[in-house]
């Protein structure tokens, strides 16, 4: 692991950043330092829990009902993310041919658990703010609607490779306030989202401090929902949903941009999909 200052990379002597956020004295610089080019960026942390939060920006809730989505957008939407299908920055994103033909992104700002904690308010919430990352939701829409008849949802968003994290932490003194954050995410170079974190409805502190109940890790990761512009809430979703050969660049404003490509099940596994299962 390493930390980065301006183009080089710091060695640090933890194998696992999560292991950084777990120890007490936190973690040294070995004297080791590489070129930030010369490296490949791994995704920057792999969480015990990654609490994936939703609704918590009203304007998704508003363009959906535009396009007559299925369900309500309630606030306070909750579910655990299977960390088991995060990936890193450059790293491609699968499409399972076999599973869904709506593959669609959702640019999020989330939040990585500096220590251990549980029932805290948002007063508190603060000393457990390790840092800062990108997440892009990577979902299989129509997975989800078949999914939200039962009022639930998870394994849309929870097949492999369906969770870009990156490119890396930023701390909260390097990035002063989370609500005056730029967002926006393109595809091809196209601009797909864009929005602000100060639409958030809520705060970063009061999302925190209510899901606290479940007990957080050190290291584990909260994200905070995501904006408007989603393909599955457009007029035209079928022309803006993913394809294989896209690249998705997902950018939010003192963090950087989490780029992932999308590849088809054959170049990624080198046979075709299986066959399609049936809804």
């Amino acid at each position: 692991m390493g930390e980065v200052r301006e183009e080089r990379i710091l060695e640090l002597d933890v194998p696992t950043m999560r292991e950084y956020f777990e120890r007490a004295d936190g973690a040294r610089t070995t004297g080791a330092e590489h070129a930030l080019e010369d490296v490949k960026l791994r995704a920057p942390i792999v969480p015990k829990k990654l609490v994936h939060t939703a609704g918590n920006f009203r304007e998704h809730e508003e363009e959906s009902k535009r396009v007559g989505w299925s369900h309500e957008i309630a606030p306070w939407i909750v579910f655990l993310q299977n960390v088991d299908a995060i990936i890193g920055p450059d790293e491609p994103i699968v499409y399972p041919e076999h599973l869904t033909q709506e593959l669609d992104y959702e640019l999020e700002l989330a939040v990585v658990i500096a220590k251990a904690g549980k029932w805290f308010g948002p007063d508190e919430a603060e000393d457990y703010i390790g840092g800062y990352v990108i997440f892009n939701d990577i979902t299989a829409r129509d997975i989800q609607r078949r999914e939200m008849r039962s009022g639930v949802f998870s394994f849309c968003k929870a097949i492999d490779t369906f969770c870009p994290l990156g490119p890396w932490i930023v701390t909260p003194d390097e990035l002063g306030d989370p609500h005056d954050l730029r967002m926006e995410l393109r595809v091809n170079g196209e601009k797909r989202q864009e929005s602000h974190s100060g639409n958030m409805s809520v705060t970063v502190p009061e999302i925190l401090s209510h899901y606290s109940a479940l007990g957080y890790s050190a290291g584990d990761v909260v994200s905070t929902g995501t904006v408007s512009g989603v393909a599955g809430f457009s007029e035209d979703a079928a022309s803006l949903y993913l394809q294989p050969g896209d690249v998705i660049e997902a950018e939010i404003e003192k963090i950087g941009v989490l780029r992932n490509p999308v590849i088809s099940w054959q170049e990624a596994h080198g046979e075709p999909a299986p066959p399609r299962l049936s809804s």
